[in-house]
C-alpha cells in the first residue's frame, strides 16, 4: 500500500465547512452508494438514501469522530462530466469543489458492475488533484463478492477496499486508512460548536439557496430554476462581524397532499430532513417569495418552527423583483397571513443584490438573544405582582384561580412555570394576556414564550408555612 503523508499546506477553509477540521470527500458516479457510506461513517442517518440516481446534489457536510480523531465528511452528487444537463453540470462543479477543498478522498464504485466512463473520468480527476485517494468497491456484501472489486486494479490502483456500506463490512479498515492520511486538526475547530445554528426554510424556489450563496459569496448551494433542487440540508459555517453561524439550507416544502398525490418518495424524505433541521436549529428563517406574497404553505412552515419552540425570522426575498409601491402591501399581507407569530421580525431581502442581509443578521442575533434570555427570579416576581394587582385571573367554572409565584424554568425557548391553585381554570385569554405582558416588559423579540401553569402541591404549602 502506498503511504500518504499528512498534508501541511495552507488551505482556505471550505465554504460552509467546520473551520480547522481535516476534510474527507466521498466521490463517485451516481448510485454507487456514496450517501449510504456517508451515513455509515457519520454514524447517523443524515444524507437521504434512495434507489433513484441523482438524489444527492449539493455538497453535504457532517462532523464525525473515529479512533479518537475528529474530521469533516463531505458527501457529493454523482460525477458524470459527459452529461450536459444543467443540473448535472452543477453537480459536477460541486464535486470538483469538494475535491479541491478536501485533504483526502474516498472514491466509491459499485463492486457488482463493470467500470464505466464516469468511473474512469473520476479517477483521472482525483489523480490530477494530488490528494491521498482511497478506493472503495461498495456493495461487496459477502467475501464471495470481493473478486468483483478487483476490476479497479486495472486502473493502476495500489489498494482496493471491498466494503458494504449497508452492512458495515470492511468499513473499519477503510476508515483507519483514511485517518492515517489526514493532517491534524487545528485549534480553530471548536468554532462551529459555539456558532448560532440557523435553518433557512420555505417553499420551493423561494430563493433559499441563492440567499445562502449570496451570504457566502460563493456557489456553495446548487441553484436551478426548477423547484426541488435542494434535497439534503446544506450546512455552511459563516463568520460575520466577529460572530459565527451555521446556516442550513433546506429542501423546499410543498403541500403534503401535492407530494403524496405525485408520489415523490425522495421529496418526502427531503421534507423529513427539513423538519429535523428545524428541530436542530436555534433560529429558523422562513424565506417567502415577495413576488408571490406569503401563502398558506408559508404559514404552515412557520407553524412547524413555532410548534417546536424555535426562534423565528421572516425574510421577504426577491424584493428587487417587486415594485416599491407594492412592497409595503406585500409585507402587510405577510404580517396578516402570519399573524399567529406577531413577535417575528420581517426583513426585506434580495439574494441578487444583497439588500437586507445586514438587517437579516441583526434580526437573527436579536432572535437568538431572546431565545436564550433569562429573567432573574426577583425581577420576574416583582413584575408579576404588578400584573396580578392590575388584572388578576378571572373566575372560571365557579373557581377563583390564584397565581402564587412564577419562575423561569428554562431557556431556548424561554419557559416559565406559574404555580397556581387551579391550573385548569386559567382561561386561554388570560394565558395570552400573561405572555403579551412578558413580551411588553422583557422583549423576547423573535422567540416563542411558553408559560406552564402548575398546581401547587400540599407539600409545598406546608414547607412555605413552616418557613414563615
Amino acid at each position: 500500500m502506498t503511504k500518504h503523508r499528512s498534508s501541511t499546506r495552507a488551505r482556505r477553509p471550505a465554504a460552509g465547512a467546520v473551520e480547522g477540521l481535516p476534510i474527507v470527500a466521498i466521490v463517485g458516479r451516481p448510485n454507487v452508494g456514496k450517501s449510504t457510506l456517508f451515513n455509515r461513517l457519520a454514524r447517523r442517518r443524515q444524507a437521504i438514501v434512495h434507489d433513484e440516481p441523482g438524489v444527492t446534489r449539493d455538497r453535504h457536510y457532517a462532523e464525525t469522530t473515529a479512533l479518537g480523531r475528529r474530521y469533516l465528511l463531505v458527501d457529493t452528487g454523482g460525477y458524470d462530466p459527459e452529461d450536459d444537463d444543467p443540473m448535472k453540470v452543477g453537480i459536477a462543479a460541486h464535486v470538483r469543489a469538494a475535491v479541491a477543498e478536501s485533504d483526502a478522498i474516498v472514491f466509491v464504485t459499485d463492486a457488482r458492475t463493470p467500470l464505466d466512463e464516469a468511473d474512469r473520468a473520476t479517477v483521472q480527476l482525483l489523480r490530477r488533484s494530488g490528494k491521498p485517494v482511497f478506493y472503495a468497491a461498495n456493495k461487496a456484501d459477502s467475501p464471495g463478492a470481493d473478486a468483483d472489486a478487483f476490476e479497479l486494479y486495472r486502473l493502476g490502483v495500489d489498494r482496493v477496499y471491498a466494503v458494504s456500506a449497508l452492512h458495515g463490512r470492511g468499513i473499519g479498515d477503510l476508515e483507519a486508512a483514511v485517518l492515517g492520511g489526514l493532517p491534524e486538526a487545528d485549534a480553530a475547530s471548536h468554532v462551529a460548536r459555539e456558532a448560532t445554528r440557523v435553518a433557512l426554510v420555505g417553499r420551493p424556489n423561494a430563493g433559499k439557496s441563492s440567499l445562502l450563496n449570496r451570504i457566502l459569496g460563493t456557489d456553495r448551494a446548487l441553484v436551478d430554476a426548477r423547484p426541488g433542487t435542494t434535497r439534503d440540508p446544506v450546512d455552511a459555517l459563516v463568520e460575520r462581524a466577529g460572530r459565527h453561524y451555521v446556516l442550513v439550507d433546506t429542501a423546499g416544502i410543498r403541500r403534503k397532499s401535492k407530494v403524496a398525490k405525485e408520489g415523490h418518495a425522495v421529496e418526502s424524505l427531503s421534507v423529513l430532513s427539513t423538519i429535523r433541521s428545524i428541530e436542530r436549529a436555534q433560529v429558523v428563517v422562513v424565506v417567502c417569495d415577495a413576488t408571490e406574497g406569503a401563502a398558506e404553505q408559508d404559514a404552515k412552515i412557520l407553524g412547524l418552527a413555532e410548534e417546536r419552540g424555535r426562534a423565528v425570522v421572516i425574510a421577504l426575498n426577491k424584493v428587487d423583483l417587486t415594485l416599491r409601491a407594492g412592497l409595503t402591501k406585500t409585507e402587510e399581507g405577510a404580517r396578516d397571513k402570519l399573524a399567529f407569530v406577531p413577535y417575528a421580525t420581517v426583513v426585506r431581502t434580495s439574494a441578487t443584490t444583497g439588500r437586507g442581509l445586514g438587517e437579516l443578521f441583526d434580526a437573527i442575533d436579536q432572535a437568538y438573544a431572546s431565545f436564550c434570555q433569562r429573567v432573574p427570579t426577583g425581577e420576574l416576581n416583582r413584575f408579576f405582582k404588578e400584573v396580578l394587582e392590575t388584572r388578576p385571573p378571572p373566575t372560571m367554572g365557579n373557581r377563583a384561580p390564584r397565581i402564587y409565584y412564577v419562575t423561569q424554568a428554562a431557556v431556548a425557548p424561554p419557559t416559565f412555570v406559574a404555580m397556581t391553585n387551579a391550573p385548569d381554570s386559567i382561561h386561554f385569554s388570560y394565558q395570552r394576556f400573561v405572555v403579551n405582558q412578558l413580551r411588553k416588559k422583557f422583549g423576547f423579540e423573535g422567540a416563542p414564550v411558553r408559560v406552564i401553569y402548575k398546581a401547587r402541591r400540599r407539600r409545598d404549602l406546608k414547607q412555605e408555612a413552616h418557613s414563615r
